[in-house]
């Protein structure tokens, strides 16, 4: 055994400044081929050495970031309460057997609500396809991952549609 050199570890840890493909993303920490850091993510600027400072670095983040996190999704129940105790009245122009003449769509009802106070944009309001018929609809409308409500819209025929 003497004479034997002891064998280098081939892989180091690396925070990721960038997102990188098959490795990870942006702010954490990956271990990684030596030649790979070495050879590509540090020169590039994709990644620093993961030190110990690095590393206490990132989990203060995470958890300021996890506290944001969790403040937004509360901010986003109150306001889904709110919505879903709601129900919107659109006015659209109608024939005489129901059908409008053109559609009520997700952005019809963001600033239906809109008017009402409530907060909602056209991208959390979840539709099939658009409504094309006088009468009530529950819509879905999806805030967060973890944070959806339902809420009721009346299509009626506007004044001067009668």
């Amino acid at each position: 055994m003497a004479g034997q050199a002891v064998k280098k570890s081939r892989s180091v840890e690396v925070l990721l400044v960038h997102d990188v493909e098959h490795v990870g993303k942006r702010g954490e920490i990956a271990r990684v081929r030596a030649g790979y850091a070495r050879n590509f993510l540090l020169p590039q600027g994709k990644a620093t050495m993961a030190t110990d400072q690095n590393k206490r670095m990132v989990e203060r983040h995470k958890e300021k970031l996890a506290a944001l996190e969790a403040s937004r999704v509360r901010d986003l129940q109150k306001i889904a309460e709110a919505v879903s105790r709601y129900s919107a009245t659109i006015e659209a122009h109608a024939t005489s057997d129901n059908h409008l003449y053109g559609s009520v769509v997700a952005r019809d009802i963001s600033e239906a609500l809109k008017a009402a106070g409530h907060p909602v944009e056209p991208d959390h309001v979840r539709m099939d396809g658009p409504i094309k018929e006088l009468g009530m609809y529950t819509i879905k409308l999806r805030f967060h991952d973890k944070v959806q409500a339902e809420v009721k819209v009346w299509v009626v025929p506007s004044a001067t549609s009668l």
